[in-house]
């Protein structure tokens, strides 16, 4: 019976051993998962309280500011002090902002973070020395390659892909003056190197400038290469494989996406007039109520007001050859005496004056006689500078064979659906 006991008390001892190792075991695997650190704009959000909305109607600094307990001193010298890197009238509706508090009792606001836009944001320190800075959000540049060949349009070859639609617009100012993107034709291809922008690696935050691009059009090639001609005002062209400036004097139209409804005839009759000779010396295009109309050259308004069947319009003086009129306008954005630059939106599409829908009427001068714009040869801008011509072409000969290597994507029925969901899932 004693041997017994003893062997019972053996085994109860060698299993009160195991189970403290066990236990011994269990303790030594345990990990301290430590709470990562949440850092924005350049600060450790845990050492503050943090207020985070967008700017409503009706809010104004000042107001953010006394709701959040900072004294009028500060206020004001932020107003007047800072305007150049923070000016208090600018603040936009809808624009996200922080708003950093002290963790103690008070919760004070010690900075003030206002989104310009989803990469930059300006930072309002308003501890004891109120400042104001810029600062940018860490943001990954993906190069990326596209290309695609016209079953119908541009925008619809883009988009199919997935593509940003900056690219398309893009795509469409570089080319202005070359192609005539109202008569693109069914096989027309394209090209394109770009690069897009994530902040913090997932967040989709537009694409940049394209760097370089290929069109075919009705059999006739066209290259595009962006090259920097200025470095100190960090000015940048587009230059095809010869060195030629792709930009001219004028673009060939005033509305992007349009379509001409009504060409330049002089020779065009109206039944409505009894088929009598009507001359129209204007280029119609038609697009929706409120569509931006853009200057087609650098100039100066000499005429922005109402009259008779022109409806609201817009005269730019170029220089002593050329001069352009926009009529037709819902309303005008400039005024006479205004400078404007190529591309500037000087005005929207209405139906003011003599019209049966929507349009903008396109006039153009040359020497004081009204011509057809689609039929000039249009005045071209310089080509890049002989100093800087040998280094562009070695520049862009990299550059160029990948693009020619880029293989044309056309994109078919049963991918669109995928392509469009990967598409918003990425940039929501």
């Amino acid at each position: 019976m004693q041997k017994f006991c003893l062997i019972v008390l053996g085994c109860l001892f060698l299993s009160s051993c195991g189970d403290e190792k066990k236990e011994k075991d269990t303790v030594e695997k345990v990990e301290i998962i430590e709470k990562p650190i949440v850092e924005a704009y350049g600060f450790n959000l845990d050492d503050f309280v943090v207020l985070k909305d967008t700017v409503r109607n009706g809010d104004s600094f000042g107001d953010l500011m006394i709701k959040n307990k900072v004294d009028y001193q500060k206020i004001f010298k932020i107003s007047t002090e800072f305007k150049d890197t923070f000016d208090v009238r600018r603040i936009k509706i809808g624009k996200p902002y922080a708003i950093l508090k002290s963790k103690d009792t008070s919760e004070i606001a010690q900075f003030f973070i206002y989104e310009d836009d989803r990469i930059n944001y300006t930072v309002v320190d308003l501890r004891d020395s109120v400042i104001a800075y810029r600062g940018k959000k860490n943001v990954k540049y993906v190069e990326r390659v596209a290309s695609g060949v016209i079953s119908s349009n541009l925008s619809t070859a883009i988009n199919e892909q997935g593509i940003d639609y900056g690219v398309t617009n893009n795509l469409s100012e570089i080319y202005a003056w070359s192609i005539d993107f109202f008569r693109l034709q069914k096989g027309d291809k394209f090209k394109v190197l770009y690069k897009e922008k994530y902040i913090n690696d997932s967040i989709y935050a537009g694409a940049e400038p394209i760097e370089a691009a290929f069109f075919e059009h009705n059999g006739e090639s066209f290259y595009a290469f962006s090259y920097e001609t200025d470095s100190v005002n960090n000015i940048s062209e587009y230059y095809n494989e010869q060195a030629k400036n792709l930009r001219r004097a004028f673009l060939k139209a005033p509305v992007e996406f349009s379509r001409i409804s009504s060409r330049y005839n002089l020779n065009r009759r109206i039944a409505y007039y009894g088929y009598k000779v009507r001359p129209h010396k204007g280029t119609d295009y038609a697009a929706p109520i409120g569509t931006p109309i853009l200057a087609t050259a650098n100039g100066t308004v000499i005429e922005s007001t109402r009259r008779g069947g022109n409806g609201k319009y817009v005269k730019i003086e170029h220089n002593s050859t050329y001069s352009t009129q926009y009529l037709h306008m819902k309303n005008q954005n400039v005024k006479k005496g205004q400078y404007v630059k190529q591309g500037d939106v000087i005005g929207w599409i209405g139906m003011t004056g003599n019209t049966g829908g929507p349009h903008v009427c396109y006039r153009f001068w040359k020497n004081g006689k009204q011509v057809d714009p689609l039929r000039e040869k249009l005045p071209v801008a310089e080509p890049i500078v002989d100093s800087l011509r040998g280094r562009y072409l070695e520049f862009i000969n990299p550059i160029k064979a990948k693009l020619d290597s880029v293989p044309y994507i056309e994109v078919i029925e049963e991918v669109k659906e995928v392509i469009k969901e990967e598409q918003q899932l990425t940039r929501k």
